[in-house]
């Protein structure tokens, strides 16, 4: 420890007199050391050396040694600590990174989510547009089977208007009217019937443009209307449809009803119905599909009516209830006991007399084959046709007869010309209808025609 030399003397003396000691012994004069001159600083003693060091330098060192103090300290104190800092840095970095992993976790399975419901939207959409699809092609499938069934007319004909031709609809009502023998009757079909769905496909093409996807309520809007569009062309057809079996119906009703009216049996009428030329194939029963819906069986049911109204038909055509000559309609005379024009007493007169002029065309009234042909006493010049089941025409007085005996007429042929030939009084027609030989009037005939031509 540094010191100055005056007071280490001192200093000396009175430590060793407070301590109790012996005093020491006075240094002799001589060998005291020359006093120094006092002089600030410190002197450092060790070993007997002795080293002097100034104020500045002093507390230049003691600073020195305090801050490096300090700085260990501190230097021990960070190292100290220092994991823990880091840890805590470390920690605070990972907490951030998993929050950020978690929220492009969470983006990312929201943009899945997204993602597979527009692709399930549009799974759903393509699945209701390929169902829409098919219920189109299916209504026009309806469409062309409806279009298909062909009208039956009362001649026993069956008519299928060809494109852009208008039906006619010659219906007769009232009492007899002047109307060709090959006049026909058809039904006018429902304006339903005429829709085609082709119509309404540039509709469901402008419905499904991306443009109108684009602007109006959405896609779900578009798929609505299409099939609020497509239930009402099904509703039409159903519609169509009702209106045709009933149609079918109530025509085989009336055909059935004009062989019950004329006292015919229709099964032996069928015998003698003449057979379509040029058909043939095997025999396929028919039968509805298994899977066949509402629909495909009504339309099963018509085609079976179809084809037995095209029965009926055939054997219509050997049933004598057309006209025998074409023109206005007047009757001379009728059928029953009337006063004869000869001898003017009450006499059976068994046909009816149509007025015409000489030379007229006389047609037959129903298919058959010709039984006699020439001259016949009170006739005159006659043709009888032979219709079979014992139903006979006769066509009298006639100027001129163009067929003969063998013949196989066909509905509305001409077989001769109006005359006055035999036991008449002026030009006309005796026209006779007969079962069994006797004679029925004509007129019940041609009002079950008038019958089965109205609608």
């Amino acid at each position: 420890m540094s010191h100055r030399p005056g007071q280490f003397s001192q200093h000396s003396r009175s430590s060793g007199q407070e301590h109790g000691g012996p005093a020491p012994r006075p240094i002799p004069q001589a060998q005291r050391p020359s006093p120094v001159p006092a002089e600030n600083g410190y002197t450092l003693s060790h070993a007997g050396k002795r080293v002097r060091v100034g104020p500045v330098l002093f507390w230049s060192v003691v600073v020195s040694v305090a801050i490096m103090g300090a700085w260990s300290a501190v230097t021990a104190t960070y190292f100290t600590f220092r994991d823990d800092v880091l840890t805590r840095l470390v920690a605070r970095q990972a907490e951030m990174q998993y929050a950020y992993e978690d929220r492009i976790a969470e983006l990312r399975a929201q943009i899945d989510r997204t993602t597979s419901r527009q692709l399930l939207d549009q799974e759903q959409f393509e699945q209701k547009l390929d169902q829409i699809q098919r219920r189109q092609m299916q209504l026009e499938q309806r469409t062309g089977a409806l279009s298909g069934l062909p009208d039956t007319t009362s001649t026993g004909s069956v008519r299928t208007p060809g494109r852009g031709a208008a039906l006619a609809d010659p219906i007769v009502t009232g009492s007899i009217k002047p109307q060709a023998v090959t006049d026909t009757v058809v039904f006018i079909a429902p304006p339903d019937r005429e829709a085609r769905l082709e119509s309404r496909t540039s509709t469901f093409a402008n419905l499904l443009k991306p443009g109108e996807l684009s602007k109006t309520v959405g896609v779900g809007s578009v798929l609505t209307r299409l099939q609020l569009s497509l239930d009402g062309v099904e509703g039409r057809q159903v519609a169509a449809l009702n209106l045709l079996e009933e149609n079918y119906e109530s025509r085989m009703r009336r055909m059935r009803g004009v062989f019950t009216d004329l006292g015919l049996n229709l099964a032996d009428m069928e015998t003698t119905a003449p057979s379509q030329a040029g058909v043939g194939g095997p025999f396929v029963p028919a039968k509805p599909a298994r899977d066949a819906g509402p629909f495909e069986r009504q339309l099963y049911r018509i085609n079976l009516t179809r084809t037995q109204i095209d029965r009926l038909n055939r054997t219509l055509a050997v049933v004598p209830y057309r006209k025998p000559v074409i023109g206005q309609v007047e009757f001379s005379s009728g059928f029953g006991i009337r006063s004869d024009p000869f001898l003017g007493r009450p006499a059976m007169h068994t046909g009816l007399d149509f007025r015409a002029s000489t030379g007229d065309p006389v047609r037959a009234t129903a298919y058959g084959k010709v039984i006699a042909a020439g001259w016949q006493g009170g006739y005159g010049r006659m043709v009888e046709i032979d219709h079979g089941n014992t139903l006979t025409t006769r066509y009298g007085h006639l100027s001129e007869i163009n067929v003969k005996v063998g013949d196989i007429i066909r509905i509305g042929q001409v077989i001769g010309a109006v005359g006055s030939t035999g036991r008449s009084t002026g030009p006309h027609l005796h026209y006779e209808t007969r079962i069994d030989g006797d004679a029925v009037d004509p007129q019940k005939f041609l009002r079950a025609g008038v019958r089965l031509s109205a609608s």
